[in-house]
């Protein structure tokens, strides 16, 4: 199979084994997948990953081991955690598995990704894809229930005022999830025509160098800087929720007093659900279709990742059709 691998440096590849499905496993024809910056870190060192990279994809199911065949056929999303399901760890009983100590994670970690014609992901993990939704924005599904973990995590409503920090492809799905509250959103970045995004969901969007001496009740963080953390903090109330949804890999000191004196909750935030964002996406689609900039064949791989690799661009997909 064509696939694109990445040992020390990426080489893209037609002659990679087709996976065997393991017990419980179904085998996934890849349709199309999408470029995260996290695959681009991983490129970088980020977890020491050796072999496909790629996590958000959309394929269908060619075959399943085990007695259950139903899933043939059937257009899928998957979350990328594969948890141990041992009924004596304590995440997977509390259907926690993405924060399994045994978990592989698909691209990421301990497990080939999506970069490829197919993978396995045990049957677990699958959803359908309603048949309104394209394979394009399908490939949304991942990203956007990073956003929908923030609910998950902490009750927003619409009494509450909200910060987006970070005019990013996340910083915008994060909109688009949050936007569900009906949560009074401010969304502040770098990018006037990134920031129209937001703005045509309904929030209230901000220049950066033009932000108003203001606190909310909730500040999500999403641009992965030490300055956006340092800015996010400085916004949120006494009392108030700091969400960080990107992380800082930095050696760099943090200030981080006014969490003491402000009584400030900070969360950490990560992976969440698929199946909140893949009916937001059912009930949404057409909105979230500016968030694809590009489409490359599989054969142009290398040239996809290096145009997602520029900054500020959108979401660049590769088509293994």
């Amino acid at each position: 199979m064509k696939a694109l691998i990445f040992n020390g440096k990426l080489t893209f590849v037609t002659n990679m084994p087709i996976p065997e499905p393991p017990k419980d496993e179904a085998l996934i024809k890849i349709l199309m997948v999408g470029i995260c910056n996290t695959d681009i870190e991983i490129t970088k060192g980020y977890m020491n990953f050796q072999g496909i990279p790629g996590h958000e994809f959309v394929g269908i199911v060619e075959n399943v081991n085990n007695a259950d065949k139903s899933w043939i056929g059937k257009r899928v999303v998957g979350d990328i955690n594969c948890a141990c399901g041992n009924d004596n760890c304590e995440y997977c009983i509390k259907n926690l598995g993405r924060h399994c100590p045994n978990r592989t994670t698909l691209g990421i970690s301990e497990r080939n990704g999506c970069f490829a014609e197919y993978i396995t992901l045990p049957i677990n993990n699958l959803l359908e894809v309603p048949q309104k939704i394209t394979d394009e924005i399908a490939t949304l599904t991942e990203p956007l229930a990073a956003g929908f973990e923030i609910l998950e995590q902490i009750n927003i409503t619409k009494k509450h005022e909200v910060l987006i920090v970070g005019d990013g492809k996340l910083g915008l799905l994060i909109n688009h999830a949050l936007s569900t509250t009906s949560a009074k959103i401010t969304h502040v970045g770098k990018h006037k025509e990134k920031l129209d995004i937001a703005l045509k969901n309904g929030s209230k969007t901000v220049l950066l160098n033009q932000m108003p001496d203001k606190l909310f009740d909730v500040v999500v963080e999403v641009t992965g800087s030490m300055s956006g953390f340092e800015f996010s903090l400085k916004h949120t109330k006494p009392r108030g929720t700091l969400i960080l949804k990107s992380t800082i890999a930095a050696n760099q000191k943090i200030d981080l007093t006014p969490v003491v004196v402000n009584e400030i909750s900070v969360i950490g935030s990560r992976c969440g659900l698929f199946k909140p964002a893949l009916n937001y996406i059912e009930q949404n689609p057409n909105p979230l279709s500016e968030f694809i900039e590009a489409v490359y064949p599989a054969e142009n791989a290398l040239s996809a990742f290096e145009h997602a690799k520029r900054r500020g661009s959108m979401k660049v997909l590769i088509d293994f059709r």
